[in-house]
């Protein structure tokens, strides 16, 4: 019975473990956005808005960047939720943006690439 539990405990925790948000692998895959995106100390816009403080971040609301009328308006604020939800195809959750990205579809990707840009306050210091 011990051996059961056991295992189950470890199966448990492999499990969680491999769900769990890798900041590093986040910063990996953060160079698909670099092209139009900067985040860090001294980010400034570039074809898209520098990223820094993006949770709780209203849309379309970074000081210097022209925004399509549909971000501005879309009313949305930068959580997790919505930017897992948006990454996966930006144009379907804001139709008319300016973002021509294909998004991204693996779920642990999008975990990892999350816990990359949430570690960044506005000031473009890691919290």
């Amino acid at each position: 019975m011990k051996i059961i539990i056991l295992s189950g405990l470890f199966l448990a925790t492999a499990i969680g473990a491999a769900s769990a948000q890798d900041v590093a692998a986040g910063k990996s895959s953060f160079a698909k956005c670099m092209a139009c995106h900067a985040i860090g100390e001294g980010a400034k816009n570039k074809v898209g808005p520098e990223l820094n403080g993006l949770n709780g971040r209203k849309s379309g609301s970074v000081a210097g960047y022209a925004y399509s009328e549909a971000n501005k308006s879309s009313g949305l604020t930068w959580d997790e939720a919505t930017f897992k939800d948006y990454i996966k195809d930006p144009k379907a959750k804001i139709p008319g943006t300016k973002m021509a990205f294909a998004g991204i579809k693996r779920e642990q990707e999008i975990n990892d690439l999350w816990a990359f840009l949430a570690q960044y306050d506005a000031e473009g210091k890691v919290k």
